[in-house]
């Protein structure tokens, strides 16, 4: 019974956040998002890269003045964002260690750990924010990253507490964090509803950066609630304020591919991304649509370069759990994806995480392990659907028919959300 109930728990939370198979209607407009598609990020990048040198400038002249290494810092994190060049962000690192070496402070250590976390180092970015806490100047600022912090590494309760310490309802920040929070519990019209407060902040002060966050996040929302022309207009809202908004042109590319059925101009929109942008993850939705059109060469071109691409040392672990599925679902390597696996449990052992293993299992043939790894680890803690995926069949594999057909019935909602190819497989179950 307590199995039972703990499925249907799932299932009423994941439908949600699932969509209806679409009937391939027509959102988008090339009209709408060609200029954007064609403005690139040089202006910006040439500007940044001119404070850049001004602020290293200025520390050789004065060395003492190690407080310009905070400077520095954010534009080499700028730098990162504009291009998704890694060395950038390591950079930035290199800057805020030596700053943190030469005088702590709440906000040095936060901006440390803050590129902690974009390197998805979390357990160094909580050791950072503890001493932060500590200390006690500035609480406020440390405990809205504490709640970030925990929430990545899946400690759900103590996210909850640090949320119940910021709780200030004109603050944006809170409201953000509040919308994660029940995204993440698998509540997703509250989610929504504390984005569009945050929005609403954001507008009354005409703060670019908060407008340019909000639209693109009330994007993937509004997306993963089967709102698909709110989705868009969101992007679009995005990218009216920043032209050069890669994340913003990657949703328009996933409801032209996902949605309206149209993976050529998606994945014209995704090259014209990789131009200005270096991130490896564009790759691996290039493959996947690849992979759509039939066409294996191509596919296989674009997962090697991924593969390359994050053997960098410098990504450190940013891109585990991506590399393990690849490696899970396109080359079948089980030894070679264990350690990786390993670490990112280790890194955050999350059900996202365990969700790896236990499909390392799976693809194994060990299925008795695997489900036993979901039931521990998995099983009414994750609202995912690419999760709930992998659990009907694990399930099919260890005989649990019942269990299958019901997360399989819910889980063709969500053609969205989780694209075609993966739909495919799950009208299979």
């Amino acid at each position: 019974m307590r199995l039972k109930y703990t499925i249907y728990t799932i299932l009423f939370f994941s439908l949600l956040a699932c969509s209806n198979k679409n009937t391939n209607e027509t959102i988008t407009n090339k009209n709408d998002y060609d200029s954007f598609l064609n403005t690139s990020n040089t202006s910006e990048l040439k500007k940044t890269k001119e404070n850049l040198s001004f602020w290293e400038k200025k520390l050789r002249q004065t060395p003492s003045q190690y407080p310009y290494l905070s400077k520095i810092a954010a534009v080499n994190t700028n730098l990162f964002t504009l291009t998704g060049k890694i060395n950038y962000l390591k950079a930035a690192e290199q800057n805020l260690v030596e700053l943190n070496q030469k005088a702590i402070s709440t906000g040095n250590l936060r901006a440390l750990a803050r590129n902690y976390i974009s390197q998805h180092k979390f357990k160094e970015a909580l050791t950072l924010l503890k001493k932060a806490e500590k200390i006690g100047e500035e609480l406020s600022a440390t405990q809205k990253m504490l709640f970030d912090v925990h929430l990545e590494l899946g400690n759900t309760d103590e996210a909850t507490f640090y949320l119940n310490q910021i709780q200030k309802f004109s603050d944006f920040d809170y409201y953000i964090r509040a919308g994660k929070l029940n995204d993440h519990n698998g509540d997703l019209y509250s989610a929504i509803n504390f984005l569009e407060k945050a929005l609403h902040i954001a507008k009354l002060k005409n703060n670019k950066h908060l407008l340019v966050w909000s639209y693109t996040n009330l994007g993937d929302f509004y997306g993963h609630n089967n709102d698909i022309k709110k989705s868009y207009k969101y992007y679009l809202k995005s990218l009216a304020i920043q032209p050069f908004n890669s994340y913003a042109k990657k949703g328009i590319a996933w409801i032209v591919y996902s949605y309206e059925n149209n993976p050529d101009e998606a994945l014209r929109i995704l090259n014209k991304i990789k131009e200005n942008n270096a991130s490896p993850d564009y790759s691996l939705l290039l493959a996947e649509i690849y992979e759509y059109k039939k066409d294996l060469k191509m596919k296989n071109n674009h997962l090697n370069s991924f593969l390359k691409a994050t053997e960098d040392k410098s990504y450190g672990v940013m891109y585990n759990s991506h590399v393990a599925k690849v490696i899970l679902d396109e080359f079948d390597e089980h030894s070679k994806a264990y350690p990786v696996i390993n670490q990112e449990i280790e890194n955050r052992a999350t059900p996202e995480s365990y969700d790896l293993l236990a499909w390392s299992a799976y693809k194994k043939g060990d299925f008795k392990k695997s489900l036993q790894i979901a039931n521990e680890h998995i099983v009414g803690k994750s609202f995912e659907p690419s999760i709930l995926y992998h659990l009907a069949e694990i399930y099919k594999a260890n005989g649990l028919f019942n269990e299958t057909s019901k997360i399989k019935e819910d889980l063709l909602e969500c053609a969205y959300e989780l694209g075609p190819i993966t739909f495919n497989k799950i009208e299979l179950l």
